[in-house]
This record gives C-alpha cells, structure tokens and sequence, in this order.
C-alpha cells in the first residue's frame, strides 16, 4: 500500500478521493500540500467531550471536528504527563530517547535535537508555536513563537518571544485564540503552514473565565461509577499514590469553604462538585474557541486545504477510581482524546478503532505533508488510517512507561502493555507488583486477573509481548539499574 507521502510525490490522489465520495476535487488542488493545524489542550479527557459519549458536558464545536472528520477512539500516550507527552509528540521518540522523562526542573527537554517542526520548516512550511509550552527550555524551529512561561496563568498571563515578556489583559484561552488567528491573518500566504496551538486548559487549578464561571452550579453531574473503588484487588500503588479527591484537593482547587457538618462521605462529593464545575467551565471556553477558530478558517477560505487536530497532552481522572490528575496506565489516564478534519481525505463522520499513540503524530505530519520521515522516528505515520484503510501489519498492542517517581502524586514507576481486550502493567523501583485486565469483561479495571492459574498461558504471551516492545523502542535501562526484566 502506497503511503501518503508516496501519493503526494506522485500526484495520484484521484483514486483515494473518489474511493469515499469526495466528488469533484481536482487534481491539482489534491496535490497541494496541506496546511496543518495542530491544537492540543492539556488535560482534556475523554470524558468530557459530548462526541465521546460524556454525561456530564457539550462540547458542540469540537463534535464538529468529528463529526466532519475523524474520531479515534484508541489513541494512547506512551508517558502519561505533560511535558513528556509534548516531547514525544515534537519528536517521534519515547521519553527515554528524547530525554524528556519527567515534568522536573532538572530535565528539561533539549530543543538542539530533531523535531517535527524543524523538519517541516526545512520542507518548505512556516511554523509558529501559541500557547503553552512547558518543556523548560526555548521553543526552536519555529518561524514565530509566542508561549506561556512555565505552567502560565489563567487570567492577565504573561507571554513571553525572542523580544522578551509581555503581559495581556484577558483570559488565557481566549487569547491564545486571538494570537492564532492573527498569526494565521498575517502569515505567509506564499507557503504552507505547520501550527501549533496549546492551550492552558483545563489544567490544575481550573479557573474559569467570567463568561463560564457558575455555568454548572446547577446542573446535576454524575459521579462515576468507579467513584468509591477500594482498590481491593489492585497492587499497593493505587492506595499509596496521593490524588484522590477526598485527600488531596486542595483550598486552591477547590476555592470555596465547604458546609459545615459534612459526613467525610459528603465532603468527597462536595469536592467532587467543586472539581468538576470548574474543569468543565474551563473546557466550555474551550470550546466556544475551538468554534471561533473553526469559523474563522471557513470564512478565510483555510478550510479546504487544513488539516485540523484536536488532541489533550494526555488523559485525566475524572473522579473515577476517587482520582483526579493522571500518571497512571488505567483507561482514563492512558487514552487520549483525537479529533481530525482534513477536508477530500477524511470521510466526515468517520470513527475507527485503530491503535495509534503521540508518537505516531510527527510521522503523520511529516506523511501529509510529503515529506521523508526520517528513520530513526519511532512512531508511524497513520496517514492510511484517516482515507479509511488500516495499513497491513498495524500495531495490535501498544506500550506505556513512566518514570516519575518519587515525586508529586506519589505515582509508582511503572510500564506495561495494552492490546485491543488486555492490559498488563508491571510497578517497579521500590515495589514489585504485576496487574493484569480483560478490557472486554472489566472495562473499568476494577479486577486484577494476575497470579490466578487460567491466566497464566495468557500472561506468558503478554509478557513476551512486552519484551519485544521494550526491545523494539529500545526502552531496556531500567532493567540494568532496577531489576525490572528479571521477572520477564
């Protein structure tokens, strides 16, 4: 099967529109290369988008991106926290090729090496860079950046560029809107463009803006069911890791004083509340600026030749399993949402099941864009995927590492696999504990399968599994320095 890539350079484009219906589109406007709008929220699950099924918000803009595109209902991170997942997402590369292990002062990501913007800048795109960054060292390869300082702040933020810091009045969502859109009103219409747009939101400490604020305070929001999980069957990790939310939001989080006289069952509910009215004002502004930006490229005529991405640095607990943040392999915390609009290659309303991670992203670009990838990337481009056609030899199983610990949150090292039905997930460092899930009996992970004697033929082909990921993407260090293979 000829990739995108292969398709550009040869022009034979007409076929693959055809084969869904895109009637009518020439040639030569199939032969043009794409714009490429890359928007990424940072802890945005899944859950809160209404195209993915959620009982607790609307977001009526971002379905229309899926509902004129793409939605991926398997996309995972390999490293579930945000600076990590943005270096692997800038590079191809897993954490522990990129160097970017963990959010800490101390390892900051090296902007010298190889990534996907410099690639597309040396193909012939301008590149700009709006909104958050959060890699502890200067954006490089982009044309224009304009980024938050560190996490940034909601309201009245600080920008900083080349020419220094400069302070806005506003919110930080709406303005990392205004920027874009004047970037894109005063680009280079003579080429292509490579765009990168990450917003703040919803991350901690969820600050709504004034339009949003209170939206929620009287709408019913269901807890989930995996609220009040006692973590029973799990290794120790679960119960010593330190974000639930009845222990560990904070008055900063929660920014109301709670009624006097709750039940310690009745404060976990209140704070459950107070979390998510907030979260989900931030992801309401979201939204309506996802529409805003969606409006602006069809009255400037982008709209045909852009391909748009709607993605978060990596999942978020939502209240199940009584967590907020992430870290963790469980589903909530693993799966990323993805939305994709490419006008003539994407059939609109398309969903598909294919298992593809951040570290496919940059190939994919690279792919849409006609340019080489280069081989060291990890990652593979699912250009394929988004015409409606799994490539031969797709990856059936996917694989998870994170580092950081000790630290925040208190989450144990650990890395794992995930099949379409099985998971299996070993903590390691100061603790040696295995879990193993059937995603397709046990979707919320509430029974851990591993030790009991039917599942051990299973366990023996995962873990064979795992070695040859661990092999493959080169992740074997933590075995010389931690013991973690021996029992493989």
């Amino acid at each position: 099967m000829k990739s995108r890539r292969e398709f550009l350079k040869t022009g034979c484009l007409m076929g693959a529109s055809l084969a869904f219906g895109s009637s009518l589109i020439g040639a030569e406007k199939k032969t043009k290369r794409p714009n490429i709008i890359f928007i990424m929220a940072d802890d945005h699950a899944s859950q809160a988008f209404s195209c993915y099924g959620s009982n607790r918000n609307k977001t009526p803009h971002l379905d229309r991106i899926a509902e004129e595109g793409m939605l991926f209902e398997n996309c995972f991170c390999t490293n579930s926290i945000c600076a990590p997942s943005r270096a692997v997402i800038l590079t191809g590369k897993y954490s522990h090729i990129n160097g970017k292990t963990t959010n800490r002062h101390n390892n900051p990501f090296d902007g010298s090496q190889q990534t996907v913007p410099k690639l597309m800048r040396k193909g012939g795109y301008q590149t700009a860079m709006i909104g958050k960054w959060h890699l502890r060292s200067e954006p490089t390869g982009f044309d224009h950046w304009e980024v938050l300082p560190g996490q940034g702040k909601y309201h009245n933020p600080v920008f900083k560029t080349e020419k220094g810091r400069k302070k806005y009045e506003g919110y930080v969502t709406d303005l990392i809107t205004d920027f874009t859109i004047d970037w894109l009103e005063n680009r280079n219409e003579d080429k292509p463009f490579f765009l990168m747009c990450h917003h703040k939101a919803p991350h901690r400490s969820w600050h709504p803006d004034e339009k949003h604020e209170g939206m929620y305070a009287d709408k019913e929001i269901p807890v989930p069911e995996t609220f009040d999980d006692d973590y029973s069957t799990r290794c120790a990790a679960a119960k010593e890791s330190a974000m639930s939310i009845q222990n560990h939001l904070r008055k900063w989080d929660l920014k109301k004083t709670p009624p006097k006289g709750l039940t310690k069952e009745e404060r976990k509910h209140w704070n459950y509340r107070r979390y998510m009215e907030d979260y989900l004002a931030c992801i309401a502004s979201i939204d309506d600026n996802i529409g805003r930006l969606l409006d602006y490229l069809k009255k400037s005529g982008l709209e045909e030749n852009t391909m748009i991405i709607y993605t978060s640095d990596q999942g978020f607990f939502l209240g199940e399993h009584g967590w907020f943040d992430k870290r963790f392999m469980y589903e909530e915390s693993l799966r990323m949402p993805l939305l994709m609009r490419w006008p003539g290659h994407i059939k609109p309303g398309s969903v598909t099941d294919s298992m593809v991670m951040n570290l496919d992203f940059a190939p994919t670009f690279l792919d849409a864009a006609g340019l080489d990838i280069p081989n060291d990337i990890q990652g593979e481009s699912f250009t394929p995927i988004l015409e409606g056609s799994e490539p031969e030899k797709w990856r059936d199983s996917v694989y998870y590492h994170y580092y950081e610990y000790p630290a925040v949150h208190s989450v144990k090292r650990h890395y794992g696999i995930r099949t379409k039905r099985y998971k299996l997930i070993h903590f390691y460092f100061d603790i040696d504990c295995w879990e193993l899930y059937d995603l397709k009996n046990d979707p919320n992970e509430l029974n851990n399968l591993y030790g009991k004697p039917e599942y051990k033929s299973l366990v023996k082909r995962l873990k064979a599994e795992l070695k040859r990921l661990q092999v493959k993407y080169k992740d074997t260090e933590f075995i010389k320095n931690f013991g973690g293979g021996k029992k493989l």
